[in-house]
């Protein structure tokens, strides 16, 4: 694991630098910086390149774990419900952030992007008719070469429920989707180590073309974004905790405080969920609510994804002189709260459904993801932390309402009289984590 680690640490520090000599040539040769931008573009098509694939096995995968979970009845179906709930609020919390901050509002970037973004704005303006015949695929692999979002997640929702009805039958199906999944995100962290490429020329033509303004707008939405995941794991996730279980959020924060160091290690909250099982059971969560809450979790309750996608999306927007309409907005919500379930996965995953998301109501706006792509390591660790924290949360909550929970050792264990046994994940094989729940990042 070591060497993994190291190598992110490297990507890490050349994003930094990217960023930092792309501001540099910015300001220093502005007409020169301008030219770099079809860097960031050709970066940027790499990620959509991935969106479709990305989201179809994350899906597929999913709604296979939920198969296996519903089968323990209350436990699955109250996960579930809860992290459809949190999701909507995280994304909600993400849309009032963004209009109220309007971090991208002095950027005017409408000439520097109108032609990259008129062919594909050509069907912008379609009718509800041709929109809704158009989420249907002429075949059921062309949603994969044509590039089309919502046909994507109807042929993942379709191929998931079908596989669902056959049982045992189509666990072989199910293993060679997971099988394929780990490819899709194998070729993606291969584009990630072009990230500093992509964020150099991205970076340089913004700086170039707006002056400090890009710097002003990216530091809104980057301290704006930390900020709104704080208060939303101290404040929402903080307050449900202590009503429904009578927990102090900073209590279980600092219990879980070795885990939250990994995740800002890795930029990845999949080293963390190991013990995140272990720790959840050793604070008297029983093993059926642990064992079926925290995996589903991590595919299904990423609040940090959701407040990441919701804020981006507005911030590029407003970047690029289309604000997005209320009614668009509400349609992204809606859309997000689907498409943020395939943003389980490595590094730029988030990124990719980010893509997704524009490229189905404005795709006109997908070129603007390059604006995103300087920032958003830095932007990782807080969606790490904000998802796994939530997840956390929601675990101790699941297991309070089905009363499957040692309140008496949950007390012991928050105050350090029962410090957790780290002999345990040293001498025990690690948790096994089904193919559907990869990192949460």
């Amino acid at each position: 694991m070591r060497p993994g680690r190291d190598r992110t640490h490297y990507l890490y520090l050349a994003v930094i630098a990217a960023v930092l000599v792309g501001i540099a040539v910015g300001f220093a040769a502005p007409g020169v910086a301008v030219q770099l931008k079809p860097l960031g573009t050709g970066f940027v098509n790499l990620i959509k390149m991935m969106i479709s694939p990305v989201i179809f096995c994350t899906i597929v995968l999913g709604i296979g774990s939920v198969r296996k979970a519903a089968k323990v009845g209350a436990v699955g179906g109250l996960a579930l419900g809860y992290f459809l709930l949190m999701s909507t609020v995280a994304l909600a919390i993400g849309l009032l952030v963004g209009n109220f901050l309007e971090p991208g509002s002095g950027l005017h970037l409408t000439d520097a992007v109108r032609h990259a973004g008129a062919a594909q704005a050509k069907g912008a303006g379609e009718s509800t008719e041709q929109f809704l015949l158009g989420i249907i695929p002429t075949t059921l692999v062309s949603a994969f070469t044509g590039g089309q979002v919502l046909q994507t997640l109807l042929v993942a929702l379709l191929t998931g429920f079908a596989l669902q009805a056959m049982g045992t039958a189509g666990e072989p199906v199910l293993r060679g989707v997971g099988h394929l999944q780990k490819l899709v995100f194998r070729i993606l962290s291969m584009i990630m180590w072009v990230a500093p490429v992509g964020a150099f020329g991205a970076i340089a033509a913004v700086v170039g073309a707006t002056g400090t303004a890009a710097l002003k707008s990216l530091a809104v939405i980057m301290v704006g974004f930390y900020l709104t995941c704080l208060i939303f794991v101290i404040v929402v996730l903080g307050g449900l905790l202590r009503l429904v279980a009578g927990v102090n959020v900073f209590a279980l924060l600092k219990y879980l405080g070795r885990e939250f160091l990994l995740i800002l290690s890795t930029s990845s909250s999949e080293s963390a969920l190991p013990r995140l099982i272990a720790k959840m059971e050793h604070l008297g969560v029983s093993k059926p609510v642990v064992g079926i809450t925290v995996p589903t979790g991590y595919s299904f309750n990423l609040d940090g994804t959701a407040i990441y996608l919701t804020m981006s999306s507005l911030f590029v927007a407003e970047a690029m002189g289309k604000p997005l309409s209320v009614g668009q907005q509400v349609s992204l919500l809606l859309f997000m709260m689907v498409a943020s379930k395939g943003a389980a996965g490595v590094t730029g995953a988030g990124l990719a459904t980010l893509a997704g998301g524009l490229q189905s109501h404005r795709p006109e706006l997908v070129d603007g993801v390059g604006l995103i792509v300087g920032i958003d390591r830095f932007m990782s660790e807080a969606r790490a932390m904000t998802n796994f924290a939530g997840n956390a949360v929601a675990t101790v909550l699941i297991g309070t309402w089905t009363k499957e929970i040692d309140e008496d050792r949950v007390r012991e264990v928050l105050a350090g009289r029962l410090p957790f046994d780290e002999a345990v994940l040293a001498d025990e094989a690690p948790p096994e984590v089904p193919a559907a729940e990869p990192a949460a990042v």
